[in-house]
């Protein structure tokens, strides 16, 4: 196989492992994915965005000489995608956009590298999306400053005309709608046949990973739902994407299955989507998206104690008094 067919089936890789799976036709479904939600909307900005942040993220990593095993997993290139997934999301294109995607997806790597010799080296938690969440933060945050990038009003939002104490039961349609989206959301896709799609591209890859999917889609609308949160940010799948990706990693992919994993898994979506909620209204003060970060802070917590680590005892500890003569 050529060096330029090796390089294009590790980006693949790249594009597959956002939802843990390593599998080149799952990479080519997700693309497909988001290449339908451009179509539709009629902007290409966020696919051209993913492609070029997992080739330099990719590249980046190869040049850089990382652990070539991890490279040809496309383990250092999902951050990049989503970095370049992200930002045309959040700021207009233009010519300094696309230079700072790719600086971001460059960084991406540099900062999967960094969490991988840190957090997962010394306590075995994955960094998972944890260096998009920290890259894009850093990189939205930074283009309020610059005259060049101009941030699009029409982002993503916490919506502010929404009256609380109201619970809104949407139609069997809207239901199926959102259990969609609550998965494309993970690539920031609002199309309901983009989530089917990438939903089909999860089970080529791994059964188990498709059911943890679909009962994380499940489990986030039930409780937002329930829950009375905003109808229209919970319509946009806004309320399930962060819990998608916890009921995976916690219940297949981190952990070994079992009953005592599935439940297990249960709390740890129900605890991300109020981790979720809580995000948007934290991060909206600083008019940042909170991404995957609550996905990313809960399963750190609950993959952490995976060992069923005892807690530090809640008592009296005896110890020799010391006297001086």
């Amino acid at each position: 196989m050529s060096t330029k067919s090796n390089f294009v089936t590790v980006c693949l890789k790249g594009t597959s492992q956002v939802f843990f799976m390593e599998n080149i036709l799952t990479g080519l479904l997700f693309f497909a994915a988001m290449a339908f939600a451009s179509y539709t909307t009629g902007v290409w900005a966020t696919t051209i965005g993913a492609l070029l942040g997992v080739v330099v993220a990719t590249f980046v990593a190869q040049i850089v000489n990382l652990d070539k095993e991890s490279v040809n997993s496309g383990l250092y290139g999902f951050n990049g995608i989503l970095v370049g997934a992200a930002l045309p999301t959040f700021v207009d294109v233009s010519l300094q956009l696309w230079f700072y995607v790719v600086i971001g997806a460059a960084a991406s790597t540099i900062v999967t590298a960094a969490f991988s010799s840190t957090l997962t080296k010394t306590w075995n938690i994955p960094g998972s999306t944890g260096p998009f969440v920290l890259t894009a933060w850093l990189l939205v945050a930074g283009a309020y400053s610059f005259g060049g990038l101009e941030l699009i009003s029409e982002a993503p939002a916490l919506s502010t005309d929404y009256t609380q104490g109201q619970v809104m039961l949407p139609s069997g349609m809207e239901l199926v709608q959102i259990f969609f989206k609550n998965i494309g959301q993970v690539y920031l896709l609002g199309s309901a046949i983009s989530g089917a799609i990438i939903l089909i591209g999860i089970f080529i890859a791994s059964r188990p990973a498709g059911v943890a999917a679909m009962a994380g889609s499940l489990i986030a609308m039930v409780v937002s739902i329930g829950m009375g949160a905003d109808p229209a940010d919970v319509s946009q799948g806004l309320y399930g994407f962060s819990a998608v990706l916890t009921a995976m990693a916690v219940g297949v992919i981190f952990l070994k299955p079992s009953w005592r994993v599935a439940i297990y898994a249960g709390i740890a979506t129900i605890v991300t989507v109020f981790v979720q909620a809580a995000m948007d209204v934290t991060m909206l003060v600083d008019g940042l998206p909170s991404f995957t970060a609550p996905y990313v802070l809960t399963m750190y917590l609950f993959i952490a104690p995976k060992k069923l680590a005892a807690p530090h005892p809640h008592r009296v500890i005896q110890s020799e008094h010391l006297t001086s003569d």
